[in-house]
């Protein structure tokens, strides 16, 4: 059986012209206010921002929103309403069942409410079983649309990224809409 480095290899041997990657110079939206922009994009997909104040206690925060979540997974210094840390776990599957997972964001998107996010947990399926996602990004990193966001992860090293913007949602031709069909049912982001 071949590697996966060997079949990469037969496509770049195989592939008949090579192009470089375009530079982008498109007229791409800007935002005066990012973080309003942010928060009207995020609640428009169906999730929740909140601007923490200082004095403000992050595990209040979270348990004010979701007052019913009995197992909170977390591996994030400080956040001490979590009940266990998923990286503890051996196996992905032990993480059925999570009310919600509190993790870390890169950065936000005003354009589309979207928060980039990579592995920070043991297991990524933290981010996709959880009921709820709360995510934490700090609210000077909201950049104003994709343009600037591919150019942010360019640099980036790692083995899982993905953008996350409000819950989980897919309908059929009937226009039956389901949430949390693939993902987290509900999604706040903390801009701290």
């Amino acid at each position: 059986m071949s590697s996966k480095n060997d079949i990469l290899s037969a496509i770049r041997r195989h592939t008949g012209k090579r192009y470089d990657m375009p530079e982008l110079t498109l007229d791409a939206i800007t935002y005066e206010d990012k973080i309003t922009q942010f928060t009207d994009s995020l609640k428009a997909a169906g999730g929740q921002a909140v601007l923490m104040q200082p004095g403000d206690d992050i595990n209040d925060i979270i348990c004010r929103h979701f007052p019913d979540a009995t197992r909170i997974a977390s591996n994030l210094p400080g956040i001490t309403c979590a009940t266990f840390n998923p990286d503890d776990l051996d196996d992905p599957r032990k993480l059925d069942n999570t009310d919600l997972a509190v993790v870390e964001g890169h950065f936000g998107v005003a354009e589309n409410g979207a928060v980039w996010i990579t592995r920070g947990v043991k297991h990524k399926a933290l981010y996709f079983i959880s009921n709820s996602l709360v995510m934490l990004i700090d609210r000077s990193s909201i950049v104003n649309n994709m343009h600037e966001a591919y150019k942010r992860t360019e640099n980036m090293t790692y083995d899982f990224g993905a953008f996350i913007s409000g819950p989980s949602k897919t309908a059929d031709i009937e226009q039956a809409l389901v949430l949390g069909a693939h993902g987290p049912v509900g999604v706040l982001v903390v801009l701290r």
